[in-house]
């Protein structure tokens, strides 16, 4: 009997060396970037585009990155090319000027076709929620409404990005607490006139004088992830209405959202065309070359 439990034992130890292992390992690109996701991305990822070519090569191996580390899994909905370069560019906007960084807190991102209640039901009256991450048996992965991913990238004007609201949720909590306060990537000494201006915008958003999603409101983790849906969706807007807060995001991201163009391009594209990664050549000889070989 002692023999039989000592066997179960070591293949325990064993399963979890190997998920450990598993886990721990992290894969980095080593094929080219397809044409077509290049065009993808011209079409519907506005932060791409304002992008320097330079950029927007390191923007693209970040992309590949992270779907090589984590997969894009459809419940109850067929997931596309487009659908997880939609995951994949949430991902990476947040995290672009941090060169090293891993999401290490992430291994799946699952798409509902709609809004999901807290059972991830996908029916009845009491459905409301577009996004969350997972914890508890469900650690280490995110749920996404479908709809609502690609309304945040259709949508320029109003604010929001569902995906990029919960992958900045990842951010907040890799330092071990999903509060408002992102200690790896805020010096300390932004940390007390953060968390000063966040207690002054909430009390703003509760007495009706504020454009800030009302959702920010509910507390510091929320109106982090919501200011950060603002900042990377209407920056100029930011900071002009709200300028100490755009600053200090700013010194977060380290990125200055407002000298960025954010507009994303309808591409009509023949063989002769200008190729859509600004290359200069034409799309046939260029991103389009499998489509139009001899």
């Amino acid at each position: 009997m002692f023999q039989i439990f000592a066997l179960f034992i070591i293949i325990v130890l064993v399963y979890f060396f190997i998920r450990r292992h598993n886990k721990d390992r992290w894969i980095k690109p080593s094929d080219d970037f397809p044409a077509d996701w290049r065009i993808i991305l011209t079409t519907h990822v506005a932060f791409y585009n304002a992008l320097s070519i330079e950029e927007k090569t390191w923007f693209e191996y970040k992309i590949q990155e992270f779907l090589l580390n984590c997969r894009i899994t459809g419940i109850e909905t067929d997931v596309d090319t487009t659908d997880e370069l939609l995951v994949a560019s949430s991902a990476v906007i947040p995290i672009f000027e941090f060169k090293n960084w891993k999401y290490s807190n992430i291994y799946e991102v699952l798409l509902y076709p709609s809004v999901f209640n807290e059972k991830f039901e996908t029916e009845g009256a009491d459905r409301f929620i577009a996004g969350m991450v997972g914890t508890g048996y469900m650690n280490g992965k995110m749920i996404l409404s479908k709809s609502a991913l690609k309304l945040g990238f259709q949508n320029e004007s109003d604010k929001k990005n569902t995906a990029i609201h919960e992958f900045v949720h990842l951010l907040d909590g890799a330092d071990g607490a999903i509060d408002g306060v992102p200690s790896l990537l805020l010096e300390k000494q932004y940390t007390i006139p953060w968390i000063d201006l966040i207690n002054k915008k909430m009390d703003e958003i509760f007495e009706n004088k504020s454009d800030i999603n009302p959702y920010g409101g509910t507390n510091r983790a929320e109106f982090f992830s919501v200011v950060s849906e603002y900042f990377f969706e209407r920056p100029k807007l930011l900071a002009e209405k709200h300028p100490k807060l755009y600053d200090l995001l700013e010194q977060i991201f380290n990125q200055d959202m407002a000298l960025k163009t954010l507009k994303r391009k309808k591409v009509k594209i023949g063989r002769n065309s200008p190729c859509p990664c600004n290359s200069g050549l034409k799309f046939k000889k260029c991103c389009g070359q499998k489509h139009y070989k001899k």
